[in-house]
């Protein structure tokens, strides 16, 4: 949810184009939810658990593997783990006063933000690991940890890592494991592409083939910030009206 641009160099579209595509995807999926769990509207096709899961992992996974690979292209990932951090608190806060469901702790902004600081204070020691295995080894911790955060556990404070307490809940939930290693494995990605692209990125990637698409993923942190709010103005007038 970011710049997406080499140092010095011209945007790559491709990038842009896919997280707006995503961002739309999950104000589509945030509408249905409102709608359904809100609202009290019948969605049937909504309400199953399987169809719902995969559309939400479309989303999120695509965002955590794009942000991992963001890596290899900012110019402060200090900076960016930080804006990042801003915006987790500003919808941790956000949701909590507002009380309209259940508060955001340790969402998906929150895993970037940890994400990408332990990568900006550790990256001398991943770099050296081959760009190759790093993805192999990071998705098989995502696939080893996975269900790590279903299940609740005696103690407190380590939510954020992935063990929630019996009294922890969230309305998103994406602690570091497992989805800090998705992260890894997209910043792994990133290092093995640039591995066997030594020319950088082609011009088809460069070039903006959607510019719809691509400049609502220019604005997807100000969407992801306000779209929950207009959604819920949204449908408190549609039921008042009807």
């Amino acid at each position: 949810m970011e710049a997406t641009s080499t140092p010095g160099r011209e945007r790559i579209c491709l990038f842009d184009t896919l997280r707006g595509f995503t961002i739309i995807s999950m104000v589509l999926f945030h509408a249905a939810y409102d709608a359904t769990y809100l609202f009290g509207f019948d969605i049937p096709w909504f309400s199953d658990p399987v169809a719902q899961n995969i559309w939400r992992c479309s989303i999120s996974w695509v965002f955590l593997l794009l942000a991992g690979w963001m890596t290899q292209l900012s110019r402060n990932n200090l900076k960016r783990a930080g804006i990042y951090g801003a915006a987790a608190l500003t919808v941790f806060l956000t949701t909590s006063i507002a009380n309209v469901d259940t508060p955001v702790s340790f969402g998906i902004l929150f895993c970037m933000a940890a994400s990408t600081l332990v990568y900006a204070l550790a990256s001398p020691i991943l770099d050296r690991v081959h760009p190759a295995l790093g993805v192999g080894i990071a998705l098989a911790l995502f696939a080893l940890t996975y269900m790590l955060p279903e299940q609740r556990y005696d103690i407190e404070g380590l939510a954020w890592l992935g063990i929630p307490s019996t009294t922890f809940a969230s309305g998103d939930y994406y602690p570091l494991m497992p989805y800090g290693f998705l992260y890894m494995a997209g910043m792994y990605a990133a290092r093995l592409f640039a591995r066997y692209s030594p020319e950088g990125y082609p011009a088809w990637m460069r070039r903006n083939w959607v510019p719809v698409l691509s400049s609502v993923g220019r604005a997807s942190l100000v969407i992801y910030l306000i779209h929950q709010p207009l959604l819920i103005c949204l449908f408190m007038l549609i039921t008042s009206a009807a």
